[in-house]
């Protein structure tokens, strides 16, 4: 994922002042610059590269020689970091602006540069509607320059050093980056063009540029006052027949751009999405066989290259995890459709940054992670490129993961170095994960809830399908498998799966015999009905936002509190053998306190995957044409189920998490610790609002439930009583207080603040189900008899806590 959001904001720039047609040119009143002989501007001595443009550098000038089939064409522009400054937090290869521009012919021997936006689009250009839309869509100049002069074979040239060299908002760092960096005013002295390359469709611009900061974050520029970036600028002639349009279903987890749809047979706007995809189609020799259903190579092959600064060790997982994708390829009807390779270090003519090649860049960041970006075409969707971003640490993340979660059933995950086999393997994972967003798609955070959790644990069934349907959820590895069940590594890695496959084909099977995307859709929403009516697992779940709990992250199986359950099982036999798993020479505990902590939040996912059972409920977005309901209730005896684990592994102190070895050697609180996570849980569940929320999904119907009974059934699993075990009592009389209090809060919800309604929370019954619970709650009390002074002292300031609460509410 990356970090930086790359926006496509654009800088103020000047407006032409009416509407116009790109086959036409803008203004007519300007001073016109004095066109000068062609061998006055491009001498002799000029140093000339033929290509997109021809590219002449005379005198330290660079011009650009532009012809009138180029013009009003449109041209992808990307900018990116090339070098950066150490621990800047941004690293070469990394994307720092991205435009689609074109030149058209201005008056007065100028050359306009436009910005193109495509975010409003006509059904039919033909319509008398598309003079309109037209005419509310003009395009930003974001440059103007002086034609110097015109080559023998009437091609325009322009002098493009200024352009490059000083700052402006089209091809520039986009101003997002600049603030994030802090970057001020460019200093001229000390910014310059190193490199200037023309190529068949692309030109490759390298620069150097210093900026003046006020940022401390960067080391060096804290010392210096300013910042020095190199960057190149890649410019891009699409293609001039844009690719075949496929618009978006959210029932498929596709990445898409918005637009707003404008047509005389629709009453009103619509808004559309185009997704994001390479452009695969059969060689024209080859189409027919294609029809018939045969697998045929593409026209043209995606590729994918290994950045030379990958340690030679790690690209053939790499490679690997890109080529798992040809079998998703092949279910489109394509094979040998993508493919990886390492960098041709001694080809001179290919360039790291150029846009015409997608590339995994390993990156020398300490952040634990990696992503998957892409650049497309904003026209059609079509995907140009791709720079993978790769960073060192990413072993880190998923060393941790692997340790913890599958330790107990792999013995070469119990130390801190793994084996290059098995790291390799990993790698190869998240390669495949990264590739996927890649080629379009999004997280399926869903995609692990169809498998069922007694699946997990078979042996010949999760090895031979995996333990998700989708490698683009995070489901990270196979927690539920216990070691007794014998699971090897095929049972325990993600994969590519059947939903992967089956979206793939949805994305970039192609159609033939319809007249437009819009045909295309209705085709495509039937493949979606039927493939879904014969294999629910092809669902797609969203990325995980939402109050479906059947779509979260790093979560696993169709039943969470089952699946957690066998995930704590296995921490609890990670936790007494971390000092010995992460014992190295010479090391201070920093190794167990990473993995002890690591444990911690793994465990603390496991609880809030439960809660979200809790108050949540089903959304499966649905077409007409498909039968049952987009908003469906939890059954009731889930929100139990949910509701006893919370009670079971959380409400009981979790004491078994603070190991005497472990807290023999790492500072440990705890009480504050596990009092924190109840308080925290206790929070949600006896919120007025969260009962107000019961109220409104378990009103009436099958699965009825009142919160007088989700009242009794929180109280039966999280009200402790006090046993007379001396360290069990202190968390049991602590969480009975937090209980009280949550309780109390609710109570008070209702009472009214000067100057302000209330809101329906406020107003509704929730503070008459907590009043009657705090009532039943002082009744038991009163008949309880917990052994011990301080029960005794415990139980008397309850019960006049409650009591107070309750008269305070009669006043």
């Amino acid at each position: 994922m990356k970090r930086i959001t790359m926006g496509l904001s654009l800088l103020t720039m000047v407006m032409a002042v009416h509407a116009q047609d790109k086959s036409k040119p803008a203004g007519d009143s300007a001073k016109a610059s004095k066109i000068m002989p062609y061998e006055k501007v491009i001498t002799k001595d000029a140093v000339t590269r033929q290509g997109m443009f021809t590219v002449h550098l005379v005198d330290n000038k660079y011009y650009f020689e532009i012809p009138d089939s180029l013009l009003n064409r449109d041209i992808l522009v990307v900018t990116r970091f090339v070098g950066t400054p150490e621990l800047s937090g941004v690293y070469a290869g990394e994307k720092a602006n991205e435009r689609t521009i074109y030149f058209e012919k201005g008056p007065a021997n100028k050359l306009f540069m436009r910005v193109d936006l495509f975010s409003v689009r006509v059904k039919d250009t033909t319509q008398a509607l598309a003079k309109a839309v037209q005419a509310s869509a003009v395009k930003p100049i974001a440059a103007a320059f002086d034609i110097k002069t015109t080559s023998p074979n009437g091609n325009m040239v322009i002098d493009v050093t200024d352009f490059f060299k000083k700052e402006n908002g089209a091809l520039s760092l986009d101003p997002e980056v600049k603030n994030d960096m802090k970057l001020g005013s460019p200093a001229d002295d000390r910014t310059f063009i190193s490199s200037v390359k023309a190529y068949p469709i692309n030109v490759e611009v390298k620069t150097t540029r210093t900026y003046s900061t006020s940022g401390v974050a960067i080391p060096g520029a804290a010392l210096s006052g300013f910042v020095t970036l190199d960057l190149n600028i890649s410019m891009v002639l699409l293609p001039k027949e844009p690719m075949r349009k496929r618009l978006f279903d959210e029932r498929v987890g596709y990445m898409a751009n918005k637009f707003i749809l404008f047509d005389e047979g629709a009453q009103a706007t619509q808004e559309k999405y185009l997704i994001a995809r390479y452009r695969l189609e059969p060689k024209p020799e080859d189409v027919e066989r294609y029809k018939r259903g045969e697998l045929v190579e593409p026209a043209k092959q995606i590729v994918y290259y290994i950045d030379p600064g990958t340690p030679k060790k790690w690209r053939p997982y790499l490679i690997a995890g890109v080529n798992d994708w040809q079998q998703a390829f092949e279910q489109a009807g394509f094979k040998n459709a993508i493919v990886a390779k390492e960098w041709p270090e001694n080809d001179t003519t290919m360039s790291l940054e150029d846009a015409r090649f997608s590339v995994i860049r390993y990156l020398a960041s300490p952040i634990p992670n990696a992503y998957g970006p892409r650049i497309s075409d904003p026209r059609s969707g079509e995907i140009i490129e791709s720079h993978v971003g790769w960073y060192h640490n990413v072993m880190k993340l998923i060393h941790d993961w692997y340790m913890i979660q599958v330790g107990p059933n792999d013995p070469r995950a119990r130390k801190m170095e793994f084996d290059d086999e098995l790291m390799g393997d990993l790698i190869r994972f998240v390669s495949s994960h990264e590739i996927g967003h890649t080629i379009g798609l999004r997280h399926n955070m869903g995609a692990s809830s169809q498998t069922p959790v007694e699946k997990l644990r078979d042996k010949a069934w999760v090895e031979a399908n995996g333990h998700t349907v989708s490698i683009m959820d995070y489901a990270r590895f196979n927690y539920v498998a216990q070691p007794e069940d014998n699971i090897g590594k095929a049972g325990l890695y993600p994969r590519i799966g059947a939903y992967d496959k089956w979206a793939v084909q949805w994305g970039y099977k192609q159609l033939f015999n319809t007249a437009d995307e819009y045909e295309d859709s209705k085709i495509l929403n039937k493949w979606i009905v039927d493939s879904l009516a014969a294999n629910p697992r092809l669902w797609f779940g969203g990325e995980g936002k939402g109050e479906d709990p059947r779509s979260q992250s790093e979560d696993l199986g169709d039943n969470v509190m089952v699946a957690n359950e066998y995930g704590i099982r296995n921490l609890k036999r990670v936790v007494p053998e971390l000092v010995k798993w992460t014992a190295e020479d010479g090391d201070m505990d920093a190794n167990l306190e990473r993995m002890y902590k690591g444990v911690v939040r793994q465990y603390t996912r496991y609880l809030y995957h439960v809660m979200k059972y809790i108050g949540g409920q089903y959304v499966t977005a649905k077409s007409t044409e498909q039968a049952g309901n987009v908003y469906e209730r939890i059954p009731r005896a889930k929100v139990k189920e949910a509701i006893s684990f919370i009670g079971r592994n959380l409400m009981e102190p979790p004491l078994w998490l603070y190991d005497k070895h472990i807290t023999a050697r790492l500072k440990t609180n705890e009480m504050d610790e596990i009092a924190t996570l109840q308080n925290n849980m206790l929070t949600t569940i006896l919120n007025a609002g969260f009962m107000y929320n019961m109220m409104q999904k378990y009103a009436d119907g099958e699965e009825a439930y009142t919160v007088t009974a989700y009242l009794s059934d929180v109280k039966k699993a999280m009200w402790k009583t006090p046993t007379g075990d001396a360290v069990k009592d202190i968390y049991y009389r602590n969480l009975q207080r937090m209980y009280v209090e949550k309780l109390i809060m609710a109570v008070n919800t209702a009472k009214p603040k000067e100057g302000r309604l209330l809101s329906n929370v406020e107003r509704s019954d929730a503070h008459l189900y907590a009043i009657t619970h705090l009532q039943q709650l002082k009744a038991e009390l009163m008949l309880s008899n917990a052994p011990g002074a301080i029960n005794q002292a415990h139980k008397a300031v309850m019960i006049k806590t409650i009591d107070k609460a309750l008269k305070g509410d009669d006043k």
